[in-house]
């Protein structure tokens, strides 16, 4: 069998939304999953709404994001010729007819659809016209839409994601539905059926607010003689309060989100949850991961709901598993712009940076989480938080004997090694009767300013000895005031 064809169709008139990233995910796993190929169209036929910028933001997420595609990138507006050309076909198997109503002689129809209390249906006055009567109002240029026949009967199609659904076709929107406008640019409907037919689509796998249209583009496919692809409709992306996703829920852009710092593989990993599981309670997913687990049977009927709190959790995982080297590029022009350190301080201690981004990454949600912890690290002398020294310095002169004797201790380290610092520092918390946490807690907030920090032999470490003991001799004489 020839591999599946799959498309994500983005219309660039505005960003790229993080419900269409994830339809595009959703289409991208497939194809790699099961040895398809992912196409790419943008769909610029609204040359009104249609920008450059939304274009380019679209490519944009597709970079971050990491998603790549298979063929060239189509752009609908350029198959004009080829949409007429089809609707020229329907018209000429007499699956389409031309409609010369204005819109005050439909506004008529509907208000008199709705003082019977019906819903309006076209009336199909213009299809009754004679073809001499069509010609004589074509050749003289009176404005016209063309119209698809719609056929009695139902439409139906086995849904990937919600199993069969059936239309019954007199309910299918306002009947003989428009397909080509007066000016001969495509309706929607039309214009998607020619350009899948054209990309040879075999699977269309898009959002659940599609499925109105699918009844419509089948019987497109159907009256032009062609295979219907299949068709899988993924449920919406709720906010929290249960209602569809918007702005009021917050970020919406998938660029937001790299501007929020967060990393591109647990955006991906996030969205991927929204609507499948893999099953196993598996949560935590690499990239090759998702791809390897990807199966249709893990596709959810019911509306996702996008939760910032979870995302939040997800990148501190992905944080943590991303080694220190992966991270640094996105890492070092966030410390620069810090004003923590220079260019050149940076490169001379390159190794020195990959050990404290190791270390603080475990402890982190965003990257901008790593910077605010790397702070002290960089800086000269420390700032202490309040509720730090209030907790971890409680009883003032038991904390200046304990750094005091810390400070001894440290000093007489033979090498300033995790190894070496650690037995002295446990010696004396024997030798003076407490507890090892009572004498690494102060020595904590002296060091860092904060009271939840890397280990505190780490610590000493990155911070090295003479910035270490400095620090230590501050806060004794913060303490004697």
């Amino acid at each position: 069998m020839s591999p599946e064809r799959l498309r994500f169709a983005p219309s660039p008139t505005g960003y790229l939304h993080v419900g269409g990233a994830r339809t595009a995910l959703f289409n991208w796993l497939y194809a790699r999953h099961y040895g398809g190929q992912f196409l790419l169209r943008i769909e610029d036929t609204d040359k009104a709404r249609s920008t450059e910028e939304s274009t380019r933001a679209i490519f944009e997420g597709f970079k971050w994001l990491g998603l790549d595609w298979d063929e060239e990138v189509v752009h609908q507006g350029a198959n004009l010729a080829r949409h007429q050309a089809d609707v020229q076909r329907l018209l000429e198997t007499n699956r389409a007819y031309r409609c010369f109503c204005t819109t005050a002689e439909l506004e008529e129809q509907r208000a008199a659809a709705k003082a019977r209390g019906d819903a309006f249906k076209y009336d199909r006055r213009c299809d009754r016209l004679s073809r001499d009567e069509v010609e004589r109002r074509v050749s003289a240029g009176m404005p016209f839409v063309v119209r698809f026949r719609m056929p009695d009967g139902s439409t139906s199609w086995d849904d990937l994601v919600h199993g069969t659904i059936t239309f019954a076709n007199e309910d299918i929107g306002e009947g003989d539905f428009i397909i080509l406008r007066s000016d001969g640019t495509p309706i929607y409907n039309l214009a998607v059926v020619s350009d899948d037919i054209a990309m040879r689509i075999t699977l269309v796998l898009r959002g659940d607010d599609h499925v109105s249209n699918t009844p419509k583009q089948i019987l497109l496919y159907e009256a032009l003689g062609v295979s219907v692809p299949r068709f899988g409709h993924l449920p919406m992306i709720h906010g929290p309060d249960g209602k569809k996703l918007s702005k009021r829920h917050g970020a919406t852009a998938v660029g937001d989100y790299e501007h929020m710092e967060i990393l591109p593989d647990a955006m991906l990993n996030f969205l991927a949850l929204l609507g499948w599981s893999p099953g196993g309670d598996i949560e935590v997913m690499t990239v090759p991961q998702m791809v390897e687990l990807f199966s249709t049977d893990g596709l959810s009927k019911k509306a996702a709901i996008f939760d910032m709190t979870k995302l939040e959790w997800m990148n501190g995982q992905h944080l943590s598993m991303t080694s220190a080297s992966d991270l640094a590029p996105r890492l070092i022009p966030l410390i620069l712009a810090a004003g923590l350190a220079s260019e050149e301080e940076l490169t001379a201690r390159r190794e020195w940076l990959f050990q404290l981004i190791d270390l603080l990454k475990v402890r982190a949600r965003t990257l901008d989480d790593v910077v605010r912890q790397a702070i002290p690290y960089f800086s000269e002398t420390v700032e202490y938080d309040a509720e730090a020294v209030a907790k971890g310095w409680k009883d003032r002169e038991a904390t200046q004997t304990i750094l005091t004797a810390s400070r001894d201790a440290l000093t007489s380290a033979p090498v300033w090694t995790a190894d070496a610092l650690e037995p002295e520092l446990r010696r004396l918390a024997e030798r003076i009767g407490v507890g090892a946490g009572k004498i690494f807690q102060p020595l904590r907030v002296a060091l860092t300013g904060v009271s939840a920090s890397p280990g505190i032999f780490d610590v000493l470490v990155l911070l090295g000895r003479q910035r270490s003991l400095e620090r230590v001799d501050n806060a004794l004489r913060r303490l004697a005031h």
